[in-house]
Parts: structure tokens; sequence; C-alpha cells
């Protein structure tokens, strides 16, 4: 076997100075990190089209993998849909590997040397995230933030899932919702007259003729080399740099790292189009008959850089009423609920109304299960959606004037395509794909929820198009080995609800 990865080294080094406590947590947790995102390598490597391997090989003893200069992968048969780390060990040419990282750097393909690093921040930083874990309160949580820091692995099918290269184990565990702290937020005055302003900007962040942007401390330091002498406490979710103000909306702030897959900030245009695409949001749920609720954009503010930004949006909890839990997709995985098919028929049958729903009429959006929540009712069935951030749907024009739904004119043309495979991929790959796939934690389970909830829905074109052909997910790994190249890049899955999933 070949550990330690140097990332896990210095993880170790530093909790010794910052947290010694967790030192030997940290330890025990590194194997089942290590087989975690091995899992999710062995995934990609098995069903992304990478092109230095050139075939596969099924036998009884698992999947061969033929490289094209005649090495060979070996590793455990692979199901495309499981969440659970089933895979310890995978061969190359006989050399058995325990660690992603050090499996990336020995196949040492074009870009392999960067994603291995990432790798090894991923493993290191998962074990952080499990090590500063206690048990969950049996009791579900009533707030947004008990809800975010249970998701603590990360993306379900990522090999980066947990990599945050550019921070420090103290910034971690400042920072990472799955750690539980209160941030300091900064508030920045900048000139009204220099910013750009969607949306209302409240009175609250206003300064007299100053907007007050809030600004993350990890940016604050290291981006925009300065301090805030005015701040305000928060509460870090998934994404890391949207955070929750107690009781208030939530603020998406620019945050200028490497998060999962890419570096992400807040255009200037995304700020100018934020109020219309709110707007544009509320048409959609009024079209669900009460199935969807979208959050709304309360305001959006730059100072005319992608560095100096920030977005306030309601908080998904008002959506649900008293006795109600408005919980994210990403987390239900924790409550047990999926273990009981018809649950989790029952949420799939609710998640793919709306979604081919709003296909039909023009709109794919982007469910995973960071965007995605769900209502639950006190016993917890399934009762209606939230969906929050809509800067990444796509848009069909000609499927929205068929349907008779007014084009908004100020909506982003990135968004807008009438390409029928880019509208069923972005739906199909991040609802399907993402948030019932990694609810539902394996292909049995999958394709048993969805072979029972497309039985009630509408025979369209695009439901037909789900259950017969192959599920498109986004080639994760295959973007992360092709830096050069723009836009997303897409793999086929079998499709979960054939009963041979070879």
């Amino acid at each position: 076997m070949h550990r330690p990865p140097t990332a896990e080294a210095e993880v170790a080094a530093d909790l010794a100075v910052v947290r010694p406590d967790l030192g030997p947590r940290f330890t025990a947790e590194l194997p089942g990190a290590r087989a975690a995102v091995l899992t999710r390598l062995w995934r990609a490597l098995a069903h992304e089209p990478l092109p230095w391997i050139e075939r596969g090989e099924r036998g009884g003893d698992g999947l061969t993998l033929r490289l094209v200069d005649g090495r060979r992968l070996h590793g455990p048969l692979p199901d495309p849909y499981a969440t659970t780390a089933y895979v310890s060990v995978v061969t190359l040419d006989g050399t058995a590997y325990d660690d992603p990282a050090r499996l990336t750097a020995a196949l040492a393909v074009p870009h392999g040397a960067g994603f291995a690093a990432e790798l090894g921040h991923s493993v290191a930083s998962m074990a952080l995230s499990r090590a500063g874990q206690g048990p969950h309160p049996k009791e579900w949580p009533q707030d947004d933030r008990g809800w975010e820091r249970r998701v603590v692995d990360g993306h379900p099918y990522h090999p980066g899932c947990r990599s945050r290269p550019g921070f420090s184990v103290a910034e971690q565990l400042a920072y990472g919702p799955e750690h539980g702290p209160t941030v300091r937020l900064g508030l920045l005055p900048v000139p009204a007259g220099e910013c750009v302003v969607s949306g209302e900007w409240p009175g609250e962040l206003r300064d007299g003729a100053r907007l007050l942007l809030p600004v993350h401390p990890w940016q604050a330091e290291h981006v925009l080399k300065r301090s805030c002498a005015r701040d305000v406490a928060a509460y870090p979710l998934m994404s890391l740099r949207t955070l929750a103000l107690p009781g208030g909306p939530h603020v998406k702030t620019a945050l200028s790292t490497r998060l999962t897959s890419s570096v992400r900030d807040i255009s200037v245009g995304s700020v100018a189009a934020s109020a219309a695409l709110s707007a544009f949001g509320e048409t959609l749920a009024a079209r669900t008959d009460g199935l969807l609720h979208v959050t709304r954009t309360l305001g959006a503010a730059t100072a005319d850089s992608p560095d100096l930004a920030a977005v306030l949006r309601e908080s998904p909890q008002v959506y649900g009423a008293p006795g109600e839990y408005v919980v994210p997709v990403a987390a239900l995985a924790g409550t047990g609920l999926p273990d009981s098919p018809g649950w989790l028929a029952e949420f799939a049958r609710l998640s793919l109304a709306v979604g081919l729903g709003l296909l039909e009429l023009g709109v794919a959006l982007e469910a995973h299960g960071q965007n995605l929540l769900v209502v639950l009712s006190a016993s917890g069935a399934p009762l209606r959606l939230v969906y929050r951030d809509l800067a990444d749907i796509r848009v069909g024009p000609s499927r929205l004037a068929r349907a008779g739904v007014p084009l908004p004119g100020e909506l982003p043309a990135r968004i807008l395509t009438d390409d029928v495979t880019a509208l069923r991929r972005k739906l199909f790959g991040s609802l399907v794909g993402g948030a019932l796939a990694g609810t539902a934690g394996g292909a049995a389970a999958l394709g048993a929820a969805l072979a029972a909830a497309v039985r009630e829905l509408p025979r369209t074109p695009d439901l037909v198009a789900l259950c017969e052909e192959p599920l498109p997910v986004k080639a994760l790994t295959l973007m992360r080995l092709s830096p050069g190249a723009a836009g997303d890049r897409w793999a086929e899955l079998p499709n979960p609800m054939a009963t041979d999933l070879d």
C-alpha cells in the first residue's frame, strides 16, 4: 500500500498546533476518507470518456480497464450510483493502491499531477471534516445551519468532493459548515455610485451614500487584502461562500478560490440579471400548482468587480409551515427516510413531476442536492420542493413560446438554448444523476424508485428519453483533467431503470 500523501502529513502537522485534540481522530478517519474518494475516482475511471482509457472488460472478479499504453487498471464491479465507500483498493499493473492521489500520480496522464494533489487535499479535508463531528442530535434541526452542517463529505460523486485549496487547517475549522462555526462576515463600505445594484439593497446594509457589501473573511484577507471595521455574525452553508444571517436572509459572497470543480465568483452580469431571474423564478413557481417554491433574490450588488460582490436571497425556511421541515436534498440520506422504498418512490415522483413539468415549459433546473430542498411533514412525508440559485438553469425560448410563457429580455444569453440535449442534460444530470441518485445511494434503489414514480407521470418525449436512454451526468474528472476546455463535459451512465446495468 502507498501512503501517506503530503496533504495528510501537512494537515496532521497543522492540527498538532491548532487543534491537537483532533489529531488522533483525524488519523483514525484517514482510511475511510481514502476509500470514499477512491470510490468516486473509480466511478469516473469506469464511466467517463477519458481519452487514455481504451476499453473496459467485466469479469467475475471485477472490472479491468485497458489503458491505451497497454497498462491495466483493475477494481470492483462499479455501481455508478453508489454513495458508500465500497472501493478500498485498485491495482495498476498488479501494484495495489489504496490512495486516490497516489494512484492518479502513478497513472501519469496529462494534467494528472495537479489533479492528484487535489485528491490528496480532498482526502485530508474529508478526514478533518469527519474528525470534528460529534453525534448529531436525534431531533431534526429547525434551521438552515443545523441541516447544512450535516453534509460532511461534500459532493457524493466528485473525487474532489472536499478539496479546499488555499484554506489552512485553521481556516477550514473556522469557515467550514460541517464544523459549526460562527463567521464574522465583513461589511465593506463602497460608494453607491460605484456599484451595480439589482433589486432592493436593504437599509441595514447602507451607511449614508455607501453600500455595506458583505465580504467573506477569507476573501478579505487573501484576495482583497484589506480588513473590515464592521462585521456581522453569520453561519456558513454547504456552498461555503453562502452564509445565513441569524433569522434573516442568505448571503452569497464572492470567494475566489477553487471549491470542488471551479473558481466561482459573482460576475457583474449575474448581478445585473439577478432581479429579472428572480421574477422569472416566481413565474415558474406559479405554474407548479404549489409544488415548487423558488427563493427570491432580495438584492444584489457589486463594486464593478467579481471579487467584491454579494447576493441576498430568501432563506428556504420561509417556505416551511409550522411543524414542517425544509431539508436540503443532500442531507436526506442522514434522516433514514430513504431507507423506505415507498418514501423514496414518492420523493422521486414529486421531484420528477416538478422537474419534467418545467422542462416541458422550457426550463431545465440544475436541481442537485445543494440547490434543491424538500419540505417534509412532521412525519417525514415529502410535500413540496424549494429551489435556490437560478444562476445556472437553462431556458429554451421555443418551448417557452409554445407554452405561452413570456421570455424576459434581461435573462443572460448564456442560459438560453433550444438544444434539447442541453436542456435534458441539465435536468437529468443534476436531478436524477445527482439529487435522486445521491438520496437513493445505489443503482437498485434508484431504479426501483424511478420505475415506480414514472408510471404516474405524463408520457412526454422527455420522460421517454429519461426512461429509455443512458443517463447523462457531468464528467467531473474529465473536466478537471481538461483545463483548456471550456464548458461542461458529459458522460453517459447505464440507465438506472434497466434491469441489467452492464
